[in-house]
């Protein structure tokens, strides 16, 4: 053991031991190397990401929808027709101020108040083209997408059978 105390109290290995005892942390050089190398995952990753989170946004939407219309069928059973334009969807939620549907109504037929589009817009409430003479034609319950505007690519694109609507409850923005 003396051998090993003499080698470590010899003068020429005594700083280099202080030195690195001082050395904390990482140099700014290596802090630099990390941030490159994670925007260059993040530029690689991030769209892939984001673009997933569009489509989810496009399912939600047309899942909702879809609710919507069976909320809608079941209010129909019980009233006996679908709401107008005026009414909207604000009938499978609200007590409809008409006496004669007030008694049929057995509402609201939505667990919660109406839903919102994913872009936080709410939902378009339009008559159909009627399709047979003489039937009520099933309404269209729509969303202008992203842009809030008709027409539209991707998460823009208008959801719901808007080519369905009628030409008096056309797309409005």
């Amino acid at each position: 053991m003396p051998a090993r105390s003499a080698q470590l109290d010899s003068p020429s290995s005594a700083p280099a031991l202080d030195e690195r005892r001082g050395e904390h942390g990482y140099s700014m050089l290596e802090i630099l190397i990390v941030l490159a190398i994670m925007a260059v995952i993040a530029s690689l990753v991030g769209p892939r990401l984001f673009s997933q989170f569009d489509n989810s946004k496009i399912t939600a939407a047309r899942t909702q929808v879809r609710t919507l219309e069976a909320a809608l069928g079941t209010m129909r059973l019980d009233v006996g027709r679908y709401p107008t334009d005026q009414e909207g969807l604000a009938l499978l939620v609200d007590r409809p101020s008409e006496e004669s549907l007030r008694a049929s109504w057995r509402g609201p037929y939505l667990d919660d108040a109406l839903p919102v589009d994913p872009w936080g817009k709410p939902y378009r409430y339009g008559q159909a083209v009627d399709e047979i003479e003489g039937y009520e034609s099933k309404p269209v319950i729509y969303s202008l997408g992203r842009d809030d505007a008709p027409g539209g690519q991707g998460p823009d694109a208008d959801i719901g059978q808007v080519d369905r609507l009628a030409s008096g409850s056309g797309i409005t923005g």
